[in-house]
């Protein structure tokens, strides 16, 4: 078939085979398009199990390298057809919130660069979490500003010695780091 690459062929139920300048290539159904945003909706349809599944593509048309009209679809939009697991959709909210949540805590506030760097290498081997502006790891050990091996507080000696560790290489690292450059 011709390949195309005017917003015109972007009729709903239209179903596209399209390449983007970020070189993927992928086959959807036109759900609409919006001109004033230059906004593609797409769904690709994943058959699996006794319930297809769809996923829904928003695309800004302008990184559409080529697309070719593979053929008219029913109506995409038909609402006897259309099916939504609320439960499912609810769950998978509710994972992403908590990962973000998780991810967040990870990030300490009115910290320096150094010490999240300190915390980043530590939380690679050692659970940590931020109180305020301490490190705290193995909800046992502190560590307080300025981060140094002497700012190492808490804990079994085990504990309080490989905590010392770590941070007298993270901070040798960095040191290392800044005086490269």
């Amino acid at each position: 078939m011709e390949a195309h690459n005017s917003s015109e062929d972007f009729a709903v139920g239209c179903i596209l085979s399209i390449k983007t300048n970020l070189g993927e290539e992928f086959q959807g159904q036109v759900l609409t398009f919006d001109r004033s945003s230059n906004i593609l909706v797409l769904q690709e349809g994943l058959n699996s199990g006794s319930r297809p599944k769809r996923n829904i593509r928003l695309l800004k048309a302008n990184y559409i390298k080529e697309f070719t009209f593979l053929g008219q679809g029913e109506d995409p939009l038909d609402l006897k057809k259309c099916f939504i697991d609320l439960n499912n959709l609810q769950a998978r909210e509710d994972s992403a919130i908590r990962q973000a949540e998780l991810e967040a805590e990870r990030f300490g506030i009115g910290v320096t660069a150094e010490a999240q760097s300190i915390f980043d290498a530590l939380s690679k081997t050692l659970p940590v979490r931020w109180d305020k502006t301490t490190i705290v790891v193995m909800n046992e050990v502190r560590v307080s500003s300025p981060y140094l091996p002497e700012s190492v507080v808490g804990g079994t000696p085990a504990a309080n010695e490989r905590v010392r560790k770590v941070l007298e290489f993270e901070r040798k690292r960095l040191q290392t780091r800044s005086a490269g450059q």
